[in-house]
């Protein structure tokens, strides 16, 4: 509603008749610039690149040693790939893996001249800019809002405590340690305070049911 009020306001200024040409563009001016509005000049924001599945750490390192070599690192300043830590039990041990939070996608920070998009969207590996639906669309910057979200959901993760994990009935969990070394099944049951499990396994070819200890399993990623 401020804004609105804002424009609204700015308006009434320029409307008044008794305002000098000088002053009305000067104002005019400002008002593009507050909206990202003027023209020939692009501004700093996060944008999104589709990348192939599985080269996404390739693009990121690509790219900064762009930045570093060349003068695209006057354009360029932020490549990220916000990755997630996921806590297993490997061999009886707990262990932090890290993980792609948004998969097939990178994010940059950037002034997207035309050359600066057209480097980007050429870069190996890299599919094109997320952009909106409309054939011939421009690649759409990110809002505050998203970027605050992309970045805020990436840290939650950064503090990762061992006891947090959590099993839960129906968790698909493989067994790496003891006798039944190997075996990928389905928890069943879960005892919390004794930190056991009862996973549903199949045994030449019939299901069967193992007690076994947190430490001896380990959750298979989906």
């Amino acid at each position: 509603m401020s804004e609105d009020k804002q424009i609204k306001s700015v308006s009434d200024l320029l409307a008044d008749e008794n305002m000098s040409t000088e002053e009305r563009a000067r104002i005019e001016k400002q008002v593009a610039k507050s909206r990202g509005q003027e023209t020939g000049k692009p501004e700093k924001a996060w944008y999104v690149l589709r990348a192939i599945s599985g080269k996404e750490a390739s693009v990121k390192e690509i790219l900064e040693g762009a930045m570093k070599n060349s003068d695209l690192g006057h354009f360029l300043f932020q490549v990220l790939i916000p990755m997630e830590k996921v806590l297993q039990v490997r061999n009886g041990k707990k262990v932090v893996k890290e993980r792609n939070l948004y998969g097939g996608y990178v994010f940059v920070e950037a002034i997207l001249t035309p050359e600066v998009e057209n480097q980007l969207r050429n870069t190996t590996n890299v599919i094109d800019f997320l952009k909106g639906k409309d054939r011939g669309s421009k690649p759409e910057a990110l809002r505050l809002s998203e970027v605050q979200r992309m970045l805020g959901v990436a840290d939650a993760f950064n503090n990762i405590d061992e006891d947090d994990i959590e099993y839960r009935v129906g968790d698909t969990v493989k067994v790496n340690y003891g006798p039944f070394s190997g075996f990928v099944g389905t928890i069943q049951e879960v005892n919390q305070e004794k930190k056991k499990l009862v996973v549903m396994v199949k045994i030449f070819g019939r299901p069967t049911p193992l007690e076994l200890e947190h430490s001896q399993v380990e959750l298979e990623l989906s």
